[in-house]
């Protein structure tokens, strides 16, 4: 469940408060004094558990004078100065006697029990530090969330007034005609021009940055330049590099080399399709598109049937008119939204949701300001 950024700017504002409380309630005692104090009282109660089970009653003799002497040289090694320092006279009173019992231990922890309350103050800052640091994450990370909500909604907002019942299919129906028109076309001109055109073909379209061929191998290039086989069908060279090496020496002169140059790029012949001349879905905006339709009618021309490159000339002229951007930012539209999105979208609650967004989490960011890290 989603955290209010009200609750959790009264909770760090409250984390804050009591942090600053124990705080203040040390310095009062002063920082040293109190550490001085807890070091003391550790070593005092480390004492007493140590020895309690072996120096009551008529157990360890050595293990009870031991611990006489270690109290008593402890309450002498502290300041006079000490705040406190009679409850640990106190303490060591309870065992100025021949004889401990487990009453002695605990009366020395009852004398005692004022300094561990003044001590704890030092546990109780940490635990609210502590607490204060995890209660300030969780705003950050709050504040963070809203920054990613808010992009959203800004997002959605430019949507807003798009209209997502326009008839995307007839902008769709051309793009996909041009799409399967041009896979054909190029499929045809694979399979009957000589590999040597192909080849120059794609390395031409170099010249177009929006028609990305991936740029055939140099030593492919080379090979079908040179060879007689390179006047052969494209498909006919793959059809050659998986002739046994007996059978391929009565096709071609010099079979070692077609394997070198022709076999070893076959991952990059069979890719070599249509794919770079294809349109996107949605395809680009207006502008955009004019620009890959001007490239693309150049390229196409150069081996299409006249009918793939009027497709083409239809496209283009299509992407000068208003119609056109209004069917592509609903096609876009349609693309991103999920179901949710088109649902607030539907119901006009955008602009509100990104007004409280923004609230909050301006809310949040003061509240990190005045609430610094401890």
């Amino acid at each position: 469940m989603t955290e209010r950024a009200e609750d959790l700017a009264g909770e760090l504002a409250a984390a804050h408060e009591a942090y600053e409380d124990v705080d203040e309630r040390i310095a009062e005692h002063g920082e040293s004094d109190l550490g001085g104090l807890a070091d003391a009282h550790d070593r005092a109660t480390t004492l007493l558990e140590t020895y309690e089970d072996r120096a009551t009653g008529t157990g360890d003799f050595e293990a009870f004078i031991r611990f006489q002497e270690s109290f008593a040289e402890l309450v002498e090694s502290l300041d006079e100065e000490m705040p406190l320092r009679q409850a640990f006279e106190d303490a060591n009173d309870r065992f100025d006697k021949r004889r401990l019992s487990s009453s002695d231990f605990a009366a020395a922890r009852e004398a005692l029990a004022p300094v561990a309350e003044r001590v704890e103050l030092l546990d109780e800052r940490e635990q609210r530090r502590e607490h204060y640091r995890e209660v300030r994450r969780r705003v950050v990370a709050r504040r963070d969330d809203l920054a990613d909500d808010i992009a959203e909604l800004e997002r959605l907002s430019t949507l807003a007034d798009i209209d997502l019942d326009a008839p995307v299919g007839d902008l769709r129906e051309m793009v996909e005609g041009y799409n399967e028109a041009v896979a054909k076309a190029f499929q045809r001109f694979r399979g009957e021009a000589s590999a040597r055109e192909v080849i120059e073909f794609v390395e031409r379209t170099e010249q177009y940055p929006l028609v990305p061929f991936r740029p055939p191998p140099d030593d492919l290039r080379k090979y079908v330049e040179t060879s007689p086989v390179g006047t052969e069908p494209l498909t006919q060279l793959l059809d050659y590099a998986d002739y046994s090496p007996s059978k391929l020496a009565h096709y071609v002169d010099e079979p070692d080399r077609l394997r070198k140059n022709v076999a070893v790029h076959r991952s990059y012949l069979d890719g070599l399709d249509a794919t770079a001349l294809e349109i996107d879905w949605p395809p680009p905006s207006a502008p955009e598109c004019r620009f890959l339709l001007r490239e693309l009618v150049a390229v196409v021309g150069r081996f299409a049937p006249e009918e793939v490159v009027r497709r083409l000339h239809e496209l283009r002229g299509f992407a000068r008119s208003e119609r056109y951007e209004r069917l592509h930012r609903a096609a876009m539209a349609r693309e991103e939204l999920s179901e949710r999105d088109r649902k607030r979208l539907a119901e006009g609650t955008v602009e509100a949701d990104l007004t409280a967004a923004r609230n909050d989490r301006e809310r949040l960011a003061e509240a990190l300001s005045a609430h610094p890290g401890p």
